[in-house]
């Protein structure tokens, strides 16, 4: 842990050393005390606040908890660290032209008359470049405090009509509300959580599917939320699975017995609120003499918890039924399901939230998290199997989100004719 923040710290103090080039051509013509003292503020400010980061950082990861103060730091230093890469970007654009200059020059230096050849082959930096780096570093920090501000309950609805050739035409127009990683643990404004709520309620969808991670923690965390939640009901019910978050795999207990209480704990809430939930199992959903089956599985993540298990989920269901499988992490898809001989129709998962960052346009869908998940968001479809990932409910680490906001998915299914 000490060794990251130290490495932490001397890159980020590297990032703020490089803009401070950019800063000086900003300040350049400001009487000599007030440019000094600007200097000596800049590097006051940002060498304080990298040592406040450091031991928020160190608090939060060796104790796994979380105070406002903390929180408030952390999303501070990201705010931070995306507006001075944007703005370093813009200055080593300028430097890589810079330096195709300088070598022009000392290439040509040999042949010239000494009175000829510039004092350095290094042109100097530019003050409108200077300018536009810091117009272009203000798009992400507005960015970035509208999403912590705002962007974090900006609840959005996303509506997707699924067509198979073989759902029961009984189901043809059958609609499912999903809401995956609601993180109650890190709500502090219960009001716009019930808009949320209220919205998904409005959908008056035949389904309420809930795909994992309830909870940061602890179970007690749902506990102020329960209500809210127990209002959502559906004709044909309510139901979950558990997320890596669930399982408290991130906090440190005093025994082996106190993690399995506050698991059997948060059951118990999940219950509660009236919500079914399925682990490693299925149920069997009846409309008009047709069935279609839906299952839920434990946890299974790559890098997480590998709990969950198909094939018991699976046993009882006839291989030509229609099945929907709740599954938390969109890797068990991607590694296992989308290959299992049994006929998955959908697969609902959540768990990357979209990293809570990133970019989503007709013409652009980009996060972070593409990188390290294949399929992060929206709808795939693979092998005649669809996969839906849900952007998430609420959000963790990062107490905000930026381009892609919280999501209430509403699924259609559709009978292909």
């Amino acid at each position: 842990m000490r060794t990251f923040i130290l490495v932490m710290a001397v890159l980020s103090l590297l990032l703020v050393w490089y803009n401070f080039q950019g800063i000086q051509q900003l300040a350049a013509n400001w009487r000599a005390s007030a440019r000094k003292g600007f200097y000596l503020a800049y590097w006051l400010f940002f060498v304080g606040f990298l040592g406040l980061f450091g031991y928020a950082f160190y608090v939060r990861f060796t104790t796994d908890h979380t105070t406002p103060f903390i929180q408030w730091v952390i999303n501070a230093f990201l705010t931070l660290l995306v507006t001075q890469l944007c703005f370093a970007l813009v200055l080593l654009a300028e430097d890589v032209v810079r330096l195709k200059i300088a070598l022009f020059r000392w290439l040509r230096s040999p042949w010239q008359a000494p009175a000829e050849r510039p004092e350095s082959p290094m042109p100097g930096r530019r003050k409108f470049i200077s300018q536009l780096a810091l117009l272009v570093a203000a798009l992400p920090f507005t960015s970035f405090v509208y999403g912590i501000v705002r962007g974090k309950y900006k609840y959005t609805l996303h509506r997707q009509v699924l067509y198979f050739n073989d759902l029961p035409p009984q189901f043809d127009g059958f609609t499912i509300t999903q809401l995956s990683d609601i993180h109650s643990g890190s709500f502090t404004d219960p009001q716009a959580v019930q808009e949320g709520i209220q919205l998904a309620i409005e959908q008056q969808s035949d389904l309420f599917v809930f795909t994992g991670d309830l909870v940061n923690d602890q179970a007690s965390e749902i506990e102020p939320y329960m209500k809210a939640f127990a209002q959502i009901k559906a004709p044909f019910g309510q139901y979950a699975i558990l997320g890596n978050h669930d399982y408290g795999m991130y906090a440190e207990w005093n025994s082996r017995e106190e993690e399995q209480a506050n698991l059997e704990q948060l059951k118990q809430n999940i219950g509660r609120m009236g919500w079914g939930l399925l682990l490693d199992e299925h149920i069997a959903l009846e409309k008009d003499g047709a069935t279609i089956h839906l299952l839920g599985v434990e946890n299974w993540g790559r890098g997480f918890i590998e709990k969950g298990d198909l094939d018991k989920a699976l046993q009882g269901v006839a291989s030509d039924s229609f099945k929907i499988l709740l599954s938390h992490d969109p890797s068990h898809w991607t590694e296992v399901v989308r290959h299992h001989p049994a006929h998955i129709h959908l697969t609902l998962c959540g768990h990357t939230h979209g990293m809570q960052v990133g970019i989503e346009t007709p013409l652009v869908k980009w996060s972070p998290v593409q990188y390290r998940y294949r399929y992060w968001a929206g709808l795939a479809q693979e092998l005649g199997k669809m996969l839906y990932v849900n952007r998430g409910f609420g959000f963790i680490g990062f107490s905000g989100r930026v381009g892609i906001w919280p999501e209430i998915s509403v699924l259609e299914l559709r009978r292909r004719v």
